[in-house]
Formats: C-alpha cells, structure tokens, sequence
C-alpha cells in the first residue's frame, strides 16, 4: 500500500519546488559563491586563533552555549541560511520551520506590524540591535546534539563570535568574547587575534549591495532579519514584489 505524504510536507516541498528557478539564478548564485569564500577566510581566521592561543579558546563543534536567543544577520545570510536549509530532509525542514514560525508568533506579540519579508530596518534601532542577554531560546537549526544543522551554511555573525574582532589598525568592530574563553586573559589585547575585519566587512557589504540590486532592483546596504525569521522570508515573492521592503 502506497503511503501519502502529509499535507505540511507537500506544502514545503512545493514551496522548495518554487524557490528553484529563483535560487537557479547564474547571478545570485555567483555572488553567493563570492560570500561563500570570504566566510572560508573568517573560518580560517578563526582557526588560526585556535592554534595560536591552544587551551584557551573554546569554541567547537557541541558546543552551543552562544546559539541562544536572538541574533540580527543580513538578507543574503537569510539567503544563504535557506539553502543550507533546503539540503535537509522535508521531515526536519518542516520541524524546523514550525520552531522558527513559533518565535515569529511570540515577536509579533510586541511587534504586531513584523511581516514578510521580516526585515528590522524600519524598527528603531535599539528595539531590536540589543536584544535582552538572558533570553535562552535555542536557535531553531541547533540538533539535538547541539550542533549547527547548516554549519556550512551559518551565517557570518556565527563564524566570527566567541572572539573579540579587532582590526589590524586596533579599530574594534566588537569586543565581546565568550566568557569560556581566555580565562584570566583579557583577548582584547592578544595580537594574534587581530585581523583584517574592516576589508572583510567592507567586502561583505559590498556583495550585500550587489545581492540587493539584483533581488530588489536597488543596492540597499542594510537590510537585516532574525535569524529564526530568515528562514520564514518568502524570497521568490520578494523578487517578485521588491515593494515589500519600500519601507526600508
């Protein structure tokens, strides 16, 4: 006997169906190929830290201490994060989906007027740019056994934390660590930590722009979203509609 797949996975994998001649883009998916390697080179920034400072860096896979509550990424994360999604099998996109639609219900609460495509722009910035620190919410992709479901696909807020970003200048993008690492050290000070970020964020803005020009007709450099929202944002109806975001 033949069995028939429930109806909310028919609604996603039609919905995956749609999204494929969007994603298909040659241009999108060079710019996505472009950001894809500059997160290889955070990746290996990151690594390099581990190596120079062995015993006092923390941050492995497991370990999923700093992947709670809320946390702002930018529309080509959002992107990015959906075709890490859509790699897993429909059962676990639809849980996953349900997690990230369960915290959108719990936002709208306070912000009944957040709706597609979910972007924060439009918001004042201290209502969402500092979200309250004892929120432990897990992040709808975290498995069971606390590792990131679409690790090669997170986000590049989640490749640069744990560590201080301090350019090679001494310009501070971000002194927050995680409290695990460098006991006894303050990091801030660590010279083998410092890196290149303001050619890395400059970069990332610039394909940013690009990916925004090519999805919504303009090169808006801010364009932001919570990470469980990312998942949720219908982008064919966006590239479809990019009055969606006339608000921005």
């Amino acid at each position: 006997m033949s069995s028939v797949m429930p109806t909310p996975l028919i609604r996603l994998l039609r919905m995956n169906n749609a999204t494929k001649p969007f994603i298909d883009s040659l241009v999108l998916q060079d710019i996505l190929g472009q950001y894809q390697a500059l997160l290889a080179t955070v990746d290996d920034w990151f690594s390099r830290c581990k190596k120079s400072y062995e015993g006092q860096v923390h941050c492995a896979a497991g370990c999923s201490a700093c992947c709670r509550g809320l946390f702002d990424i930018s529309l080509l994360d959002a992107y990015l994060l959906q075709a890490g999604l859509r790699r897993l099998p429909l059962e676990r996109q639809a849980v996953i989906r349900g997690k990230a639609e369960k915290r959108l219900r719990q936002l709208q609460v306070d912000w009944p007027e957040l709706r597609q495509p979910y972007l924060l722009n439009h918001l004042p910035d201290e209502l969402w740019t500092e979200m309250p620190e004892d929120d432990r919410t897990p992040c709808p992709l975290l498995g069971e056994d606390g590792g990131c479901l679409v690790y090669e696909y997170r986000p590049m807020l989640c490749r640069t934390h744990g560590l201080p970003n301090i350019d090679d200048s001494g310009e501070s993008f971000s002194n927050h660590y995680c409290t695990l690492n460098f006991a006894g050290i303050d990091p801030l000070r660590l010279d083998k930590l410092r890196w290149s970020f303001r050619r890395v964020y400059t970069q990332e803005f610039d394909l940013l722009a690009q990916f925004n020009r090519q999805l919504l007709g303009s090169p808006l450099r801010e364009a932001d979203t919570f990470i469980p929202l990312a998942l949720l944002i219908d982008f064919p109806a966006l590239a479809t509609d990019p009055s969606l975001v006339s608000i921005l």
